[in-house]
């Protein structure tokens, strides 16, 4: 840090939002725990709007390296960080964008197992690209009264809701073939048929549904503005600006 800069702290970072919230509202951000699933296209942009708003602790979960075809979107990678794990990286990026955000990086796969990680965050976004992972995450929130922001990407659209305990939830918001059933291998294969193959994505689309949910985090634990609860879901497509509408299914 420049000599400049030393002994500037928190709310010097935050200052010039401060026209859009109240201090208590901010100071309830800082105080949060938030958890971001994923560190790539949407997980990535996530966790940098995040620390640049100022939230207080991340724990922030990825098991793959970058590669070169992250670099088209992905906002953590570049060609010094070809072949290091998502996790790792963006928790340094973060300390040096917000070295007042705490940061916990895991470098492991979500599963029923370890999703306790999870039991005292006030947030969990989603940002991930595998179905049976985002059930199994979903529901834990909901037995656990944690709203759970979720985003998806294809091409150029892109999709934002959020899920609480009072809500439809996303297995049957998306009318998933898991709903009212055990998880396990069976329905785990019965998950896995929905996708087919890898999607194509540009640069824009998953770092805009990164920002928005981060926003939707922010929106909730300040308590500033409309949330987007389900069953509304904020869709766009960049092909068709006039796409950008909050629907309800």
């Amino acid at each position: 840090m420049p000599e400049r800069y030393k002994g500037f702290g928190y709310w010097d970072i935050a200052t010039r939002q401060m026209g859009i919230v109240s201090k208590s509202q901010q100071t309830r951000f800082k105080d949060a725990k938030v958890a971001v699933i994923g560190c790539g296209g949407i997980g990535g942009e996530t966790i940098l709007m995040l620390a640049r708003m100022g939230i207080g602790e991340l724990i922030i979960v990825d098991k793959d390296e970058f590669d070169l075809s992250n670099l088209n979107r992905q906002a953590m990678s570049s060609i010094d960080t070809l072949g290091l794990s998502k996790a790792d990286v963006s928790k340094e990026k973060v300390r040096l964008t917000n070295p007042y955000t705490k940061v916990t990086a895991i470098n492991e796969f979500i599963n029923e197992d370890n999703v306790e990680y999870f039991k005292d965050c006030d947030v969990i976004l989603d940002a991930l690209d595998n179905l049976y992972t985002r059930v199994i995450l979903t529901r834990f929130a909901r037995e656990n009264g944690i709203p759970y922001v979720h985003g998806a990407i294809h091409g150029t659209k892109g999709q934002v809701t959020v899920f609480t305990k009072d809500t439809k939830s996303y297995e049957e918001m998306f009318s998933l073939p898991s709903l009212g059933k055990e998880l396990g291998e069976e329905t785990k294969e019965e998950i896995s048929k929905l996708t087919k193959g890898v999607p194509p994505v540009i640069g824009p689309t998953p770092n805009i549904v990164g920002c928005l949910e981060a926003f939707e985090a922010y929106k909730l634990i300040t308590g500033i503005g409309e949330v987007t609860y389900a069953p509304k879901i904020l869709n766009f497509d960049l092909l068709n600006l006039e796409s950008f509408s909050v629907l309800e299914l």
